[in-house]
């Protein structure tokens, strides 16, 4: 069992504790964790670059980002416990699919969007 599996096992506990499981539908929990995406980017909305690098060098504004990249994370378990999907394994095969499509000799060093899979 991996971690993940465990944090996906408590996750499943508390939302069973609270009789949550009604709401918990793949279309709300899709919805708050775009939500939580949006809290997390309200934390940098309007910082420089700079300034956004070093974030975490605030006690404040470093414990809201860590609470809200939390929140994204647990939603993004639940949501994937739900479905029935192995987080790890498709985060796996996202990267091998990245690999794939941004040659690390074509893309060093630029932002340029790779052409869709065909």
């Amino acid at each position: 069992m991996t971690d993940i599996d465990r944090l996906a096992d408590r996750l499943r506990s508390f939302a069973a504790e609270r009789n949550w499981e009604q709401f918990h539908t793949p279309k709300n929990l899709a919805m708050a964790l775009t939500g939580e995406a949006g809290e997390l980017l309200a934390e940098f909305q309007w910082l420089t670059p700079e300034e956004s690098s070093t974030v975490l060098h605030d006690q404040a504004a470093g414990d809201r980002v860590r609470a809200e990249l939390g929140d994204v994370f647990l939603y993004a378990v639940r949501l994937a416990d739900v479905l029935g999907i192995d987080l790890l394994q498709v985060a796996y095969d996202k990267l091998a699919e990245n690999e794939r499509r941004y040659d690390a000799d074509a893309y060093r060093g630029t932002a340029r969007k790779a052409p869709p899979l065909s």
